[in-house]
């Protein structure tokens, strides 16, 4: 059995109504990939923004493995210190991370964040020692649209992170960089500038699912 654990921010853990790209993945291995697989992690639910909390089930399309680690508002450091229990636990296989956009607008910069980027993946590593992971970069997003100071500190962020991707990589535990979608418009793949609505999910799931297939053969092509 493949384990998959999504983690992220609140584009991964998705609010009340949505697929996310979570389930987007999950239909696009059982159609793609021919062993037995789940998603799993310490989490199952969206994000209900009228409580504002993590507290809904209310998934458009209940019927498939909700289990995740993500949250709303939550980046690469506040990852580091729950990954490694998460993977234990999990037994993670794999980890398929979008992080990023969070810790640079509120918390730390990009060097900061890259440094989380590490050890988060020491964390990782130390539970699980062949641990794969794939990570996707900060795509754009309204805020980087409007604010040029933080526009540079996402494309420094994005550029350490696939030096720290590449520094870290290793054949027993590898790390792939999954590529942002070309396609990728602020107005017609996010519901908010940010967010992901359908068409988003689907390049979302897509990036990750592409890493996978060209470096590892895992899966298919992304069909949407």
């Amino acid at each position: 059995m493949l384990r998959f654990m999504p983690v992220g921010d609140s584009m991964t853990i998705g609010s009340s109504g949505e697929h996310t790209w979570r389930y987007r993945m999950w239909r696009h291995l059982c159609e793609t990939y021919s062993g037995p697989f789940t998603l799993v992690g310490p989490r199952e639910t969206l994000y209900d923004k009228a409580a504002d909390a993590p507290t809904s089930y209310a998934y458009a399309e209940p019927g498939f493995p909700r289990a995740h680690l993500a949250g709303w508002g939550e980046g690469w450091q506040h990852m580091v210190p729950l990954i490694g229990e998460a993977v234990r636990r999990s037994r993670a296989d794999v980890l398929l991370v979008s992080l990023g956009l969070i810790d640079l607008g509120f918390y730390t910069n990009a060097e900061q964040t890259a440094d989380n980027t590490r050890a988060f993946v020491a964390e990782a590593r130390a539970a699980a020692p062949r641990i794969h992971l794939v990570l996707l970069p900060v795509i754009p997003n309204i805020r980087a649209a409007n604010d040029e100071p933080f526009a540079a500190q996402v494309t420094a962020f994005n550029e350490l992170l696939a030096k720290t991707a590449a520094d870290l990589d290793d054949s027993a535990s590898p790390i792939l960089m999954a590529s942002v979608p070309d396609t990728w418009d602020i107005h017609t793949d996010t519901y908010d500038g940010t967010h992901p609505n359908e068409t988003g999910e689907h390049k979302l799931a897509g990036a990750f699912a592409g890493a996978m297939h060209q470096a590892w053969g895992l899966g298919g092509e992304y069909a949407g």
